[in-house]
């Protein structure tokens, strides 16, 4: 476990998964702590997939893999590669192990920096095989709800940072794969309220490039949170569907999605798929605000 901290914010990162999982600001903590009764995870990243494969099954030049739930990464051991003051990047490479579940020989590094009240995640993914190369990255971290009150429905609000704008959204439909149908969220200003029931759908999928920013707000509309993402999707969800009391609440900026329902195409033809040429890489990153603090 590594510690990165400023006279703001003081954050400890995990080897494994390359875990963030701790953002700790005047003795509070933001970040979920991973109570295995509703979810025993923090922050963990998601690749090779974000989300499922049909049947945890997908198919590349002929060959059939096996895949879980948003990929392997979150459950490795990464190497500590770089330290200074406050930063810090942790490196995944591909084995033998990787090679059987992911036929793309690859280096991942996740990184970290705190900089004032904002903290930088960044990504790279390098394509070291001669091949080209097909994945997802996502980001999948847990926040708590502010002041939580289980004596009543309400836990907080969300901004979309969307003034008078309706915004479409898909939800799982079968074994956490989505069909074609879309939905509308109708907002108030651009303002999510979040109650005991908000999540009964199971998750928001948000594509298209639609949202850059979403904020965690107090039940008083006050903001604690920020996340800000360049990327084309961005989740929220929380299990509140079967366990109406949890106490968090996930912002998960996304480079991909779970399959559509029945699918059964090539890996490199799912929808959102990233592409790297030989000795290419993808970099990337979002920062996460720490909005209630100077």
């Amino acid at each position: 476990m590594k510690t990165l901290s400023n006279d703001k914010i003081t954050l400890q990162i995990a080897e494994h998964g390359a875990e963030l999982v701790s953002i700790n600001v005047n003795n509070t903590e933001y970040l979920w702590q991973g109570d295995p009764k509703f979810w025993g995870r923090h922050s963990p990243v998601l690749f090779p997939i974000v989300g499922r494969v049909w049947n945890n099954q997908y198919h590349h030049e002929g060959i059939t893999y096996e895949l879980g739930q948003h990929g392997f990464a979150r459950d490795m051991d990464f190497q500590l590669t770089y330290e200074e003051d406050n930063a810090l990047i942790y490196t995944l490479e591909s084995s033998q192990e990787t090679l059987n579940k992911y036929p793309f020989p690859f280096v991942l590094e996740i990184g970290y920096r705190l900089k004032g009240n904002r903290i930088e995640v960044m990504w790279s993914v390098q394509n070291t095989g001669d091949k080209d190369m097909y994945f997802q990255i996502g980001a999948h971290p847990a926040f708590y709800y502010r002041d939580l009150d289980l004596t009543t429905h309400k836990r907080g609000y969300l901004d979309f940072g969307k003034k008078h704008t309706d915004l479409e959204y898909i939800s799982p439909a079968e074994k956490g794969c989505v069909s074609d149908k879309r939905h509308i969220l109708h907002t108030e200003n651009g303002i999510m309220e979040l109650t005991s029931d908000t999540f009964m759908c199971d998750t928001y999928m948000f594509d298209n490039s639609q949202l850059q920013k979403i904020t965690l707000m107090d039940k008083e509309q006050k903001p604690y949170i920020s996340l800000e993402f360049s990327s084309p999707l961005v989740a929220v969800w929380s299990p509140s569907a079967v366990h109406p009391d949890v106490p968090f609440v996930c912002i998960e900026p996304w480079y991909g999605r779970c399959d559509k329902v029945g699918y059964h195409g090539e890996f490199k033809d799912r929808e959102w798929m990233q592409h790297l040429a030989p000795n290419k890489s993808f970099t990337t990153s979002y920062s996460i605000i720490i909005e209630d603090i100077e």
